[in-house]
């Protein structure tokens, strides 16, 4: 995909599915992390654009970066005052490192799907059996789908919590 944006309609379909559970937060960041590499790689002209992170044994890398990254920060926060922005500094471990490995894999799975240059199961297999599973417009579409999907779901959840408690 060419904007990591994209990859976040999983992530809110996912959130609005389990909120409690799965932190959007992460799940972005965790995408955001991931798509640095190709990032770098397309700026210094360097071929593949996709490897390590772009694989099921790098996304682990992402997710754990991710989970390290929001630990340190919090612990940061009770030093420092430090913007709450997203309302971070209210998550815990747990959500934030689901969110992170469903984000860091989901991407794999995704980017997998249309990326010749990505080996997503090294290095147990050079070949991407998932290459071409759908097209660019159709992974794209799936995932503007999921985030309509999400954004309802919470809308809807909102609505049902406002009408209980009042």
């Amino acid at each position: 995909m060419p904007f990591t944006p994209f990859h976040f309609g999983a992530g809110a379909a996912v959130h609005a599915a389990s909120p409690r559970r799965v932190s959007f937060l992460a799940f972005c960041v965790a995408n955001v992390i991931t798509d640095v590499e190709p990032l770098y790689y397309s700026l210094h002209h360097r071929w593949p654009v996709h490897r390590i992170l772009h694989t099921f044994v790098g996304a682990n890398l992402s997710a754990a970066a991710t989970l390290l990254l929001f630990v340190v920060a919090l612990r940061l926060a009770q030093r420092v005052r430090l913007p709450d922005l997203f309302g971070w500094q209210a998550l815990r471990p747990w959500p934030v490192a689901t969110g992170a490995w469903l984000g860091t894999y989901s991407h794999i799975v995704l980017d997998g799907l249309n990326h010749r240059d990505m080996h997503p199961f090294w290095p147990f297999m050079q070949a991407n059996p998932m290459l071409g599973g759908m097209s660019r417009p159709a992974v794209e579409s799936l995932c503007l789908v999921l985030a309509l999907a999400g954004m309802f779901l919470l809308e809807w959840r909102r609505r049902r919590a406002a009408a209980a408690a009042g």
